[in-house]
């Protein structure tokens, strides 16, 4: 049994992980990158200090803009501001960037490619008591399907402060969602991360677990219990949803015969979506889809609704053992 060792020392033991939330890691990481790119301006509507764009604003208010309650005006604004040479951030809800502006988005910004940077926070059921008027389930779906689009789901902090720099120089438009939750930190500042490009933490022969997003750390220790029931499972940190890292996948359902997709989104046109979609032209193998099933979210803890739904590592866990052993007989 291999793994990344590239990850935090105390990977495997949850308490004594720092907990962070990847939109601290976002607001990090586009200070960081303000400070080295005069081009970057960042944009938000009435939601700074939530999504933490107001880190960037308290550092550069010249190159902060605030425009209230407007969504949908935002994305003209940013639009507007990409055709200038400038390279706008916008900072938003996920379920108010992308469910009310979702034509803007196709036509000012997806269309012409324009170089905007949606950086969407409280996305998915780890937004817990907000309730599901506010967790954003459906997102992958909306955003894998439009043309020119780089869509990016970072596992933790460190992944999302990575994530906002490296996808500054990109052509294009980008979606890059985070979560308001926080959770454990188990990679570094020395853990790879590339666009398009797979991480693997963990190897395996029997099946594989590609996971997206605040559950990757959830499938990565899920895996673990699976070696002490001798199941050998392979994890793939897929923080890029598109571009898919499509030769990585196609390796892993040749070599390990059995894909389990793991997400904090509607089972349905998500990442599972995505990966059915390839192995079925490509290599047809097994595949079991770990999401919400065609329903909106509850208002509960980030914890409570993940067992809910099967997404925290027991849940996990008991759903690939089950599956396995009955697609094994």
């Amino acid at each position: 049994m291999k793994f990344n060792l590239n990850l935090n020392p105390n990977f495997l033991n949850p308490e004594k992980l720092e907990k962070k939330s990847s939109r601290d890691g976002a607001g990090l990481g586009v200070l960081e990158l303000g400070r080295k790119e005069s081009k970057v301006v960042v944009v938000t509507t009435d939601v700074a200090g939530s999504t933490r764009a107001n880190l960037f604003a308290k550092e550069f208010p010249q190159r902060f803009i605030q425009l209230g309650v407007a969504e949908q005006n935002a994305i003209g604004v940013c639009a507007g501001l990409a055709y200038q040479g400038l390279i706008p951030y916008y900072f938003v809800y996920s379920v108010f960037g992308i469910g009310r502006n979702w034509e803007p988005i196709r036509t000012l910004l997806a269309y012409p490619k324009n170089k905007v940077r949606i950086i969407a926070s409280h996305a998915g059921l780890a937004t817990g008591p907000d309730g599901a008027t506010h967790q954003m389930t459906e997102d992958f779906a909306l955003m894998r399907v439009l043309p020119n689009f780089t869509v990016i789901s970072p596992a933790d902090f460190q992944e999302a402060q990575k994530a906002v720099k490296a996808v500054v120089d990109l052509p294009g438009p980008v979606y890059l969602r985070l979560s308001r939750a926080d959770f454990p930190v188990f990679t570094n500042e020395k853990t790879p991360f590339e666009v398009g490009k797979i991480l693997e933490l963990k190897s395996g022969q029997d099946l594989t677990i590609i996971a997206t997003g605040s559950v990757v750390y959830n499938a990565l220790l899920a895996a673990f219990e699976l070696e002490k029931k001798k199941i050998s499972a392979r994890v793939l940190n897929c923080h890029t949803i598109k571009p898919l890292d499509t030769k990585a996948i196609l390796k892993a359902a040749r070599e390990t015969k059995r894909l389990v997709v793991v997400e904090d989104h509607q089972k349905a046109a998500g990442l599972g979506g995505a990966v059915a979609e390839l192995v079925s032209q490509h290599y047809p193998v097994p595949l079991l889809f770990l999401g919400i099933p065609d329903c909106f979210g509850e208002s509960g803890k980030m914890e409570e609704l993940y067992r809910l739904f099967g997404l925290d590592k027991e849940g996990i866990f008991q759903a690939v053992k089950d599956w396995f052993l009955k697609i094994k007989r």
